[in-house]
Formats: structure tokens, sequence, C-alpha cells
């Protein structure tokens, strides 16, 4: 049976001059796990940078290929906005990465970081941007109350 991986916690870490912030330890132990990078994009549908494994990625190409026609618009839109952005990043010796100049604009980040952990990947956002989307993101839920349906392995 394959262990699952996720990333969890909302971690605020430092940014240094250079870009260079800390990638939380539990979030380091399981990229370490699965593979030496990670990956790093703008975000589609928030003023953050969406991180995850390659191995998530891989799965994303292939749904994308998957739900839409190979040379349709969509595809084309949703490729080149996600892996025309995607970036591959090491850590160093302390468990850092340098993000690039353009993450660091497009998600508003200066001096600190908010990691917020979302299963198998995890976002980085600005502090008072992250504060401001928590508390929409609970009013909403507390508002709609929503269910899941729960399936059994037999389904």
């Amino acid at each position: 049976m394959r262990k699952t991986f996720l990333f969890m916690d909302t971690i605020i870490n430092k940014v240094d001059a250079k870009g260079r912030v800390s990638l939380p330890s539990d979030y380091r132990a399981i990229v370490k796990e699965l593979s030496t990078e990670i990956v790093c994009y703008r975000s589609l549908t928030a003023p953050c940078i969406e991180g995850c494994t390659e191995e998530l990625l891989d799965k994303l190409a292939t749904d994308i290929e998957n739900a839409t026609d190979f040379f349709s618009e969509t595809q084309d839109n949703l490729t080149n906005l996600i892996f025309g952005d995607a970036k591959r990043f090491t850590f160093d010796s302390t468990g850092r990465i340098m993000l690039t100049e353009k993450l660091l604009r497009y998600a508003n980040i200066t001096d600190t970081a908010v990691f917020v952990g979302k299963g198998r990947k995890f976002q980085i956002w600005n502090p008072e941007n992250w504060e401001k989307e928590e508390a929409r993101i609970r009013a909403e839920v507390l508002k709609n109350r929503p269910t899941l349906a729960h399936k059994t392995e037999a389904e």
C-alpha cells in the first residue's frame, strides 16, 4: 500500500532580500520522500503561489489531456498558464528555496510568506492577503455548510 503524503498546517516564514524562504520542515520531509524538488507557479485562482511535487504536476498534465481535446483552446490556456509558468526549485543546505521575482511580485510577497497546506499541494501567500482570504473562506463555509458524499471502498 502506498504511503500518503499531505501538506498541512499554516506556517509563517521570513523571506530574505534575495527571495530565499525556508520551506516548512514538514513540507521538506514530504518533498524529500517523493523527489528532491518542488514545483511552483502562479495560482490561476488567487493572488498566491501554488507549490507541489512534480509527481502531482505530472498527474495534472494527464488529467488535462484526458479532459480536453488536444488542440482545444482550453487545453492550450491551461497548459500555457500552468506549465509555461512552472519552475522547479531545489533546497539549499538549510532547506531554503529562492523564489523568483516574478512569483514574489505576483503574490505581493516581500519579507514574510505564509505557507498554507492544501493536501497534495500548498500555497504561499502574502500574510495580509491570506488573512483576508481565510476570513472570506470561513464566512463562505459557515454560510453554505458544504457536505461531502461518503463513499465506501466497495463503491
